[in-house]
């Protein structure tokens, strides 16, 4: 038994986008609100891109800056990182400027100066890959006088602890949960490094 079909009115007849998706309503598609909704779409779907390659950044709170990069430069041996983008930082000057870009300010180099800096304030370190540490000021002295660095997030203080086993310097752990142990640098002096409790 042969059965003869004709290709050549299928391959004749024009092929449009509603004969591979009948049930699509073409003329809502392109309405302005389906372009509308198509823009909101690929929007949302460039700032997920955007949001998920951007990096993660820890902040760690110490009482004296200077000692703190000898920490984390000289002892553990942290590579420098790059300020993430200025929309991460400096954003409540923007807000008031209403948009004024502190570079084209021409009341001297000492504002604009001053403008500038605040969003390089402290030290900037690569933890991993995709993951910054961000060291600034603000933590009161512990016991004895002693250093202290302070932290809110569990994992940044757990690679800071690897980083400090890694290198071979004296640590004891003092609690686990929050995570709290004093490191002993070359010069004898005691950092006392804490997880903040919520």
């Amino acid at each position: 038994m042969v059965i003869a079909v004709s290709v050549m009115s299928f391959l004749l007849s024009p092929l449009t986008l509603g004969s591979f998706l009948p049930s699509l309503p073409l003329d809502s598609l392109f309405s302005t609100q389906g372009i509308m909704v198509m823009l909101l779409a690929a929007y949302a779907g460039a700032m997920w891109m955007f949001l998920t390659s951007a990096p993660k950044v820890h902040t760690v709170m110490v009482s004296d800056l200077e000692i703190a990069r000898q920490l984390y430069e000289g002892l553990l041996d942290l590579p420098a990182a790059e300020v993430p983008l200025h929309y991460y930082y400096n954003y409540e000057q923007t807000i008031g400027a209403t948009g004024i870009d502190p570079l084209y300010m021409s009341t001297g180099p000492s504002l604009s100066s001053k403008m500038m800096n605040n969003a390089n304030d402290g030290l900037w370190y690569q933890l991993k890959k995709n993951t910054q540490l961000h060291v600034i000021t603000g933590a009161s002295l512990g016991s004895k006088n002693q250093q202290r660095h302070v932290c809110f997030d569990h994992d940044c203080l757990e690679m800071i602890l690897m980083r400090v086993e890694v290198r071979g310097l004296k640590f004891k752990i003092r609690n686990q949960k929050p995570l709290n142990f004093l490191v002993k640098d070359y010069e004898g002096r005691v950092i006392e490094v804490a997880e903040v409790a919520n």
